[in-house]
């Protein structure tokens, strides 16, 4: 017997103080019991967006609320630049051909991030683009992008709106919606939020919805101009998830008890220990620029990545993302993203000795285990 631990970008772990709030007997979602924790966790959720702006909760995946960003803003023709990066900046793409718009692509190497220039350069060759779509965290190369001064480059030059997908970045990486002038920003309930899959979070500028109020509406169980209409009145246009919902409000009272400032240092303290850890073991990171919400690693030359999984899995209750795409069999991701402490960073080193080794990885035992924690002690 063995505990399991989860390692994966999503979902994370959910606390147990959450869990416990999940199993309560279910309550309707039209009577004034739900309607005050809705009020709650509308208001709660804005301190981790960092606006003051309305944030709208959708019953879907992340993928729901990056599909209402595209249904809900572009009309047919309109022009939007898309960083294509990694799998889930590829998809904005994919979103933008299926809505009718025209998507004007930057392709980049996966593990590095657009550079500003690229996009500025582009929006002067298209000044008619309306929207400029980003991915703050790419999941699957475990890469960064500079956000803030892009939006504010692009700001300089063109009303565009900044549209980001921050589904594994917000409540890991700062980002400040209000201060840094962005239009919309997204996230998912499995990640940085804490909770089991199943919501998604939306926060629309008034820029934002002047340009919404213009478009045709192509999407129902999407639209966002329900979501705010019926969120004028502390309410949703649809059954929503009440659990997951209860859970979410659970889970931004422990966030602003810790501390927005105070959570984005612990994972950039979280990510930089793996980081150390993993260097120390030989290993190479795939991204020039790596997020502190999900670390790539290459698998070493020689070592069959299902061999290495197997062992981590079945042998040392660890779970771990593996590479997609052309990354599939090539790499794996640890997530230090959510409800983790230093202890779990030094329990996934080590375990990742244990599985290497196994693997028929060479390298000098606990040489990982030694430099997270050095790291540790180091930075109390």
């Amino acid at each position: 017997m063995f505990k399991k631990r989860l390692f994966t970008p999503g979902p994370t772990p959910v606390p147990e103080r959450i869990m416990l709030k999940m199993a309560n007997p279910i309550i309707h979602h039209r009577n004034p019991e739900f309607k005050e924790i809705f009020a709650e966790l509308n208001e709660n959720i804005k301190y981790l967006f960092q606006t003051k702006n309305d944030v709208l909760t959708l019953t879907s995946s992340g993928t729901g609320a990056m599909e209402a960003a595209v249904a809900n803003v572009i009309n047919e023709n309109e022009k939007a630049i898309y960083v294509n990066g990694g799998k889930f900046g590829e998809r904005w793409g994919h979103l933008l051909r299926v809505f009718g718009g025209i998507p004007l692509e930057i392709r980049k190497d996966w593990g590095i991030p657009p550079a500003k220039e690229e996009i500025l350069d582009l929006i002067k060759e298209n000044p008619e683009v309306v929207a400029v779509y980003l991915t703050h965290s790419e999941t699957s190369s475990g890469t960064v992008t500079d956000v803030k001064e892009i939006a504010h480059e692009i700001r300089r030059i063109s009303d565009a709106l900044i549209i980001v997908d921050g589904i594994t970045s917000i409540g890991a990486i700062e980002l400040r919606m209000d201060d840094w002038d962005i239009d919309i920003v997204l996230t998912g309930s499995q990640k940085g939020l804490m909770i089991p899959p199943g919501l998604a979070f939306i926060a629309v500028s008034e820029r934002a919805w002047k340009k919404i109020n213009k478009t045709e509406n192509r999407t129902y169980y999407l639209s966002l101009k329900k979501a705010k209409k019926a969120l004028e009145t502390g309410d949703t246009p649809w059954t929503p998830a009440i659990t997951l919902i209860i859970g979410a409000n659970e889970a931004l009272k422990m966030i602003k008890k810790e501390g927005i400032e105070n959570i984005w240092q612990r994972h950039s303290k979280l990510a930089e220990g793996i980081r150390t850890g993993i260097k120390a073991l030989g290993l190479k990171l795939l991204s020039k620029s790596p997020s502190n919400a999900v670390t790539a690693v290459l698998m070493p030359d020689g070592i069959e990545f299902k061999k290495f999984n197997d062992a981590l899995k079945y042998e040392f209750g660890i779970t771990v993302a593996g590479g997609q795409e052309n990354y599939k069999g090539k790499l794996f991701r640890i997530s230090h993203l959510g409800y983790y402490d230093e202890l779990d960073m030094i329990s996934m080193i080590s375990a990742l000795e244990f599985a290497l080794h196994k693997s028929g990885y060479k390298f000098e035992p606990a040489c990982g285990v030694n430099a997270i924690q050095k790291f540790f002690l180091e930075n109390l």
